[in-house]
């Protein structure tokens, strides 16, 4: 018997989950909504709201699995990468809690994580598989070997593709976050109505900062001779964006594909919960005959189930970290 309880807070989502022998019984994520007042994450407040929020949030994932903290046989924990206030919070309390209550600690690297989220309910893949990261802050094409032999093969040299969605819809006037506006905007737009830069970028590697400076200038240019265009053409605006930042996503997909001659296909992160990336992979999937995994919504954004799914190979590895374990705003993969 092995109960884990996890604890994510790399951003501005407080989250506890429980994984009772590979089964995750509890996932409580608490939301930040302080942060749309600004437009974007404020590290000192997300990192006071989570010392709110994380004795509460853990309270109501032992209620949620109706267990009891003396059940428990571990803490997991997300080490980085990630704002370094917020995985401070994160950290002290695991190291803590694991002390008071003489337990193991697992360190858990986000990234990972978010990979092993497909191992949390059925189908799993299986190894060797690819798999699409794409958040916020990463972008990245990596080929999983096992649980915790990974490679990156490609990834962004500058901005994700969660940040090309952000800051176009900042530029659109949309609040924040943005990008999950600009995929529900999408779905009532054409999404060949306007053509926006296509990076060629050489191997596996993206690049996201031509494609926005190619949007805000499109945009500068329309708003000149009708200053109602946004207004005016939003869905269109929104569904070639989406095009675009899904099109350059799976192209260089299709090439690791083949290159590595796998067809196992995964994709993991914030933005694998777009509707558009979603539905142009799976057309993809059924033309090259490919076997493809995308985890359940609550899996994709920022959670502690994937920690604790994480955590829960770890031990069984017997991969522990001692008390004098820091959190890292940079993590290597």
């Amino acid at each position: 018997m092995s109960v884990i309880l996890a604890i994510e807070s790399s951003c501005d989502e407080t989250s506890v989950a429980i994984c009772n022998n590979g089964k995750i019984t509890a996932n409580v994520i608490a939301n930040q909504t302080i942060h749309e007042n600004y437009g974007g994450v404020i590290p000192e407040l997300a990192s006071r709201v989570h010392q709110q929020n994380i004795v509460p949030v853990i309270h109501q994932a032992l209620t949620d699995a109706k267990i009891d903290k003396k059940d428990l046989s571990a803490i997991a924990f997300t080490r980085g990468p990630g704002l370094l206030g917020s995985l401070l919070v994160g950290v002290s309390f695991a190291k803590s809690f694991a002390l008071a209550l003489d337990l193991p600690l697992v360190s858990v690297n986000h990234m990972h994580a978010h990979i092993l989220a497909h191992f949390i309910d059925d189908p799993k893949p299986e190894f060797p598989f690819l798999c699409l990261t794409v958040s916020g802050g990463h972008t990245q094409i990596v080929l999983v070997k096992d649980y915790f032999d990974m490679e990156i093969v490609g990834e962004t040299l500058d901005d994700a593709a969660g940040e090309a969605f952000d800051k176009t819809a900042k530029i659109l006037n949309l609040p924040y976050p943005g990008g999950p506006l600009i995929d529900k905007y999408a779905k009532e737009g054409n999404a060949n109505a306007f053509k926006f830069a296509d990076p060629q970028i050489k191997d596996l590697n993206y690049s996201f900062s031509g494609l926005k400076t190619s949007i805000l200038y499109f945009i500068r240019a329309q708003e000149k001779s009708n200053p109602n265009f946004i207004d005016e053409n939003l869905a269109d605006i929104c569904a070639s964006v989406q095009h675009s930042i899904v099109h350059i996503l799976l192209n260089k997909l299709k090439v690791a594909a083949r290159q590595y001659g796998v067809k196992q296909i995964a994709i993991a992160g914030g933005v694998s919960a777009n509707s558009g990336l979603r539905s142009t992979l799976q057309e993809m999937a059924e033309e090259l005959n490919w076997n493809v995994y995308i985890p359940a919504f609550q899996y994709c954004t920022d959670n502690a189930g994937m920690i604790a799914i994480a955590g829960y190979h770890k031990y069984l590895k017997g991969d522990f970290v001692g008390q004098d374990v820091a959190p890292l705003s940079r993590m290597e993969f």
